[in-house]
């Protein structure tokens, strides 16, 4: 009986697992396993709005068990891969006991983790925007600034307990920076003992502009709404080191802040630089075009741990548009090699972005890098991504979540999952 086995259950190996499952009769008695160090896969695109309340975080992480037919999963932590032998060695994250799993064919879908840049502090002193973990944190961070800061008479401290700094312009900074600058300013009404005093976010970005995924028309009506809605915006300057009472900038610039939200950069997973396998200078897998690993015949990469080149050169960035369509194209591989068939390499054209700037604003690249923006924009936004959870069950408790947000304003609970002493809480 062959079996395919997939390491990582994000967008990309999500996707595959689902094809794999669609086509498996192609191939006689196929077994395909996922394997992930969770038993959800969370949908990421609504991070910030779940670290500010728009929605709960169990309603945006999607039990692979309830969605997956035909698959078969496993909990479980990479350990080790053998390929030699076709052998994974995992560790269950509960029990800590060990156990093997033999494959024919293996797609890693590792994911990818946050990197500090080398500027020392971060790993220390920021939240970051990637985990449920981190939502929470989050939430918890700003809420329990305000708490603080509405009982404290040192204003200097009160003046960085209120502001936030959100280092990082890609798509993650600029939606994380909207949604905290519109929840901020939601929970203000609550603290009458601030009197005048506003809470202030800051946004960061090392590049010559917002958004430098997309045309720079966008990253300019991005900079143009967020500061509309308050946000101060720094561009062109790049971090030197954080510390917990702020973050300074390599051009001598200071920022007081006791809640920096790292959104600057990504990595491959660690894992990754254990496998052996040829690397990029960041880190990733180098593959071919059609997923397949070189020197690896029965071993493919996918998602934000792999570089899969460009007909026309370069390589596919780690976005998740990018990870739905490399994880099926994996899949029909695996399938064609199982057959003795030739592959097919990865080519398409994108179909456009978007990203929320909070209070009811969006950006959305349409056809042609036409740009549609304002509240049509946002309403696209929403719906779109509300097409893309899995499962009716998960998409009325988003819709729900919107519903009651609009009609009931913010939660103002400071969850006991993260409860520490504030000063340590960072």
């Amino acid at each position: 009986m062959p079996r395919a086995v997939i390491l990582g259950g994000g967008f990309a190996g999500l996707s595959a697992a689902r094809e794999l499952s669609r086509r498996r009769k192609r191939v006689r008695d196929l077994e395909i396993v996922l394997v992930d160090r969770h038993n959800y896969m969370l949908f990421t695109p609504l991070l910030p709005e779940a670290a500010t309340g728009s929605v709960e975080v169990r309603d945006i992480t999607q039990p692979f068990r309830a969605q997956l037919r035909h698959v078969r999963f496993e909990l479980g932590e990479v350990l080790a891969v053998d390929d030699a032998r076709r052998v994974v060695t995992l560790q269950h994250p509960i029990t800590l006991g060990t156990t093997t799993l033999a494959y024919d064919e293996l797609i890693l879908a590792l994911g990818s983790t946050p990197s500090t840049l080398g500027v020392p502090g971060v790993e220390r002193c920021t939240i970051p925007l990637r985990t449920v973990d981190d939502a929470l944190h989050l939430r918890n961070a700003l809420v329990g600034a305000m708490e603080v800061a509405s009982q404290t008479t040192d204003l200097v401290e009160r003046d960085r307990l209120l502001r936030v700094v959100v280092v990082g312009g890609g798509f993650t900074g600029v939606e994380a920076a909207g949604e905290i600058a519109a929840y901020l300013r939601s929970l203000r009404r609550f603290y009458r003992a601030l009197d005048a005093t506003a809470p202030c976010v800051s946004l960061v970005q090392a590049r010559d502009r917002l958004l430098p995924e997309l045309p720079a028309e966008f990253g300019k009506q991005a900079a143009r709404q967020l500061r509309e809605e308050g946000v101060e915006i720094r561009i062109g300057c790049d971090a030197e080191s954080v510390d917990d009472a702020g973050l300074t900038l390599k051009n001598g610039e200071r920022y007081e802040s006791r809640t920096i939200v790292w959104c600057a950069g990504s990595k491959p997973a660690p894992f990754v630089e254990r496998l052996g396998l040829k690397v990029t200078h960041e880190g990733a897998i180098q593959a071919e075009r059609d997923c397949s690993v070189p020197d690896r015949p029965h071993v493919w990469a996918i998602g934000d741990c792999a570089a899969i080149p460009k007909k026309d050169g370069g390589t596919y960035a780690p976005l998740a548009q990018n990870a739905t369509r490399e994880g099926p194209l994996a899949a029909r591989n695996v399938l064609a090699r199982l057959r003795d068939k030739p592959t097919r390499p990865l080519r398409y054209k994108k179909v456009g972005q978007m990203a929320s700037l909070g209070n009811g604003r969006a950006l959305v690249q349409l056809p042609g890098n036409r740009m549609l923006t304002g509240p049509v924009a946002w309403l696209l936004w929403r719906g779109y991504y509300l097409s893309r959870l899995s499962g009716a069950k998960s998409r009325t408790r988003v819709a729900l979540d919107w519903a009651l947000g609009l009609a009931f304003g913010p939660s103002l609970a400071r969850l006991p999952l993260t409860e520490k002493p504030y000063a340590a809480s960072r």
